[in-house]
C-alpha cells in the first residue's frame, strides 16, 4: 500500500479557491493531503529562490518558473501549463467601462505589475488602450489579486481589474479584450528539493486530467487540455491567446468594444 505523503504547494493567490477544491479530490483519489501557501507569485518566487521547502510551485504566470528551470532547480520535464486566466474589470453593484473611468476620475484597483501577473496584465491592457497616463494617479495597487479584490469588494476602491474566476454569481463585470495583454498562462513546476517526488508527479497528473480541468474551468479559467486521436489528454496549443501584436491595435475597435451606450 502506498504511504500517504503531504505536499507543500506554493501557489499564485488568485488560484487558491480553486487549488482548496481540487485538493480535496486529490486526497479523495490518492490519500496524498496539500499545506498550501498562498501569495503573489513575485514573492513565493523570492521565497522559493532563497530555500523556502515547497514541492510543487503553481504560478500565475510561465516566466517565473522558466526562471526556476533556468536556475536549474526544478525536476526535468515538470513544467506544465495547467490553467488561462482572464481579466475583468468590476464595480460591485453597478457595471462601468474603462472609458467611463477615464473620464470619472474614480480610483482603480489592480495588483502590482511588478510582483503580480494579472497586475502586469492589467497595465498592459491600460496601456495599449491609451488609458494609462490618466488613471496611472489614481491607481491602488494590491500586493496580489486577492489582496486587490479585497479592496473593491470591502468599497474602499470603487472599482478594479480583477480575475474573472474571482466573480461568484449575481457580480456584473466586463471581460477585457484578451488581445490587449499577454497571455496570462499559468504554470506549475515540481522543485528538484522535494522529498516526494512520486506523489508530486501524481499531483501533476491530477491536475491536467479531464476532471480536473472541467473544475479549473468552472472556476473561471481557460482549460489547458484536450483529448488526443486516442483519447489521451494533451496539453492544448494556445493559439488564440498568442501575445499581442500591438501594431494592429485598432483604437476604432477599442471604443466600439469599451463604450457601451
Amino acid at each position: 500500500m502506498a504511504i500517504a505523503e503531504t505536499l507543500k504547494v506554493a501557489v499564485a493567490a488568485n488560484f487558491k479557491p480553486t487549488l482548496e477544491d481540487l485538493a480535496e479530490k486529490f486526497e479523495q483519489e490518492t490519500g496524498h493531503k496539500l499545506l498550501i501557501s498562498a501569495a503573489s507569485t513575485g514573492i513565493l518566487f523570492n521565497q522559493l529562490v532563497n530555500g523556502a521547502p515547497f514541492d510543487i510551485f503553481l504560478s500565475a504566470d510561465r516566466q517565473r518558473p522558466g526562471m526556476l528551470k533556468e536556475k536549474g532547480m526544478i525536476l526535468p520535464g515538470s513544467q506544465h501549463t495547467y490553467a488561462m486566466g482572464e481579466l475583468v474589470l468590476w464595480s460591485p453593484g453597478e457595471s462601468t467601462t474603462l472609458v467611463e473611468l477615464r473620464d470619472n476620475k474614480a480610483r482603480l484597483a489592480i495588483a502590482n505589475p511588478a510582483i503580480a501577473p494579472y497586475g502586469l496584465a492589467a497595465q498592459q491592457l491600460l496601456e495599449n488602450l491609451g488609458i494609462w497616463s490618466y488613471v496611472e494617479s489614481r491607481l491602488v495597487k494590491g500586493a496580489s489579486i486577492q489582496q486587490t479584490w479585497q479592496f473593491v469588494v470591502s468599497g474602499n476602491v470603487p472599482v478594479g481589474l480583477v480575475a474573472k474566476a474571482q466573480m461568484v454569481d449575481g457580480d456584473q463585470y466586463t471581460v477585457m479584450p484578451y488581445e490587449y495583454y499577454d497571455p496570462i498562462q499559468q504554470d506549475m513546476v515540481i522543485l528538484k528539493r522535494t522529498q516526494h517526488p512520486d506523489a508530486a508527479k501524481q499531483f501533476v497528473e491530477f491536475i491536467l486530467s479531464e476532471s480536473a480541468q472541467s473544475l479549473i474551468e468552472s472556476h473561471g479559467y481557460f482549460s489547458v487540455v484536450k483529448k488526443d486521436k486516442d483519447g489521451s489528454l494533451i496539453e492544448k496549443a494556445l493559439i488564440d491567446k498568442a501575445p499581442i501584436d500591438r501594431a494592429r491595435i485598432d483604437r476604432a475597435r477599442i471604443e466600439s468594444t469599451l463604450i457601451k451606450d
